[in-house]
């Protein structure tokens, strides 16, 4: 360890598929990022019981096993407090953080309910430390040139937009559900999948106007056991920008993987980006020549790949493919940097309060079978 290197000590609360995600990508941080403007270790784990924590943290080589999340947090040697849980238990784990100065790096969605968020936004705003949120699709480098794209105003006015995420998972009416088929352990596709294209619309486009909802339930039975949350959301949205556009989040996808696509139209340009196709953004730019015999007009298939900023992008070759565990990474190395630097990160959790917010008003909106304005709370 350089002695000019910030040493963080993470504290990870969860260790299912997403505790196991940022694990890898803790540990790989020295492989992608050369030189490491920080040292990233994780201290500790916890998870729904002690001996199970203690099993993980043997395997996996972390220093302690904790007993709770409590005596984690009260931990003055731990940095950040890294919450991987379902989603209804987010919110205690939070504000308990912030309140002990912990820094914060939380799974989507941020909680289960509006209110729960904003005082999570407002107690962030309070403290003197801060969260991030895992809005891990924008570290794509394909999004990230989008955002650029955007910003440089190479789309011009924007006009419309649709998103989509697509799942098949529950298409398998046989399937033993979990948590995240109860709405009140903060289940559905919309907190799930559309969180994350809510997101990206938010990050790319500008916040919301109005929106409407419609929900769909196709098996309300799985394996003899009855779920009310939703497996399929759509919504049609205005954004205040005036672009409007079409939002779906959709696990009743028959043949559907993890299926991710974005299509942004402007006035003078427009992008396309498809998860299955991680290495390249389609951006079409109005202004070229359309003559003779088509000039050089269409889409143009931009190679953004690994060639992420520096320190990133040295390894793997930016001609190696990426994928999802990549943005990942890409994500919590930015945040812990920003750490390291006690500088605010983005996505924070205040935008995991927005995107709450927007979801709810559409859950709201579907309920009522009318348009909503997305306004926030008093």
């Amino acid at each position: 360890m350089s002695p000019n290197q910030k040493e963080l000590r993470i504290g990870l609360v969860g260790f299912g598929s997403m505790g196991k995600t940022h694990a890898y990508a803790i540990h790989n941080f020295p492989y992608y990022y050369q030189p490491m403007p920080y040292r990233a270790t994780i201290a500790g784990v916890c998870t729904t019981s002690y001996e199970r924590s203690v099993a993980i943290a043997a395997e996996y080589g972390f220093a302690r096993a904790y007993h709770t999340a409590e005596q984690m947090i009260a931990d003055e040697s731990i940095d950040v407090i890294d919450i991987c849980t379902p989603n209804e238990l987010h919110y205690e784990a939070v504000l308990a953080a912030l309140r002990a100065g912990k820094y914060v790096y939380c799974e989507k969605p941020l909680c289960v309910t509006a209110q729960q968020a904003q005082e999570i936004a407002a107690a962030e705003r309070e403290s003197s430390v801060f969260g991030g949120m895992v809005f891990n699709n924008r570290f794509m480098a394909p999004i990230m040139r989008a955002k650029q794209l955007i910003g440089e105003g190479r789309l011009g006015r924007l006009l419309s937009f649709s998103v989509s995420y697509e799942h098949n998972s529950s298409t398998f009416a046989d399937r033993t559900p979990g948590w995240k088929q109860t709405a009140a352990h903060g289940g559905g596709v919309l907190n799930d999948l559309g969180s994350h294209v809510i997101d990206l619309i938010y990050h790319l486009c500008g916040e919301f106007d109005t929106v409407q909802g419609l929900s769909q339930i196709a098996f309300p039975t799985h394996d003899g056991w009855q779920t009310d949350a939703d497996e399929a959301f759509y919504m049609t949205a205005r954004l205040k920008n005036g672009a409007c556009g079409t939002v779906v989040a959709n696990k009743l996808a028959t043949g559907a993987n993890d299926d991710l696509s974005l299509t942004i139209f402007g006035e003078t340009g427009s992008i396309k980006y498809s998860l299955t196709e991680p290495e390249w953004l389609y951006f079409y730019d109005r202004t070229r020549p359309s003559s003779p015999i088509g000039g050089e007009s269409g889409f143009t298939r931009i190679e953004c790949g690994g060639r992420y900023p520096a320190p990133g992008g040295g390894f793997p070759s930016p001609k190696a493919t990426v994928g999802w565990l990549r943005c990942h990474t890409e994500s919590y190395f930015r945040f812990l940097e920003c750490v390291a630097t006690n500088t605010p990160f983005s996505p924070s959790l205040s935008d995991g309060a927005y995107v709450q917010l927007v979801m709810e008003t559409a859950r709201a909106s579907a309920a009522r079978g009318q348009r909503m304005e997305v306004t926030p709370l008093a």
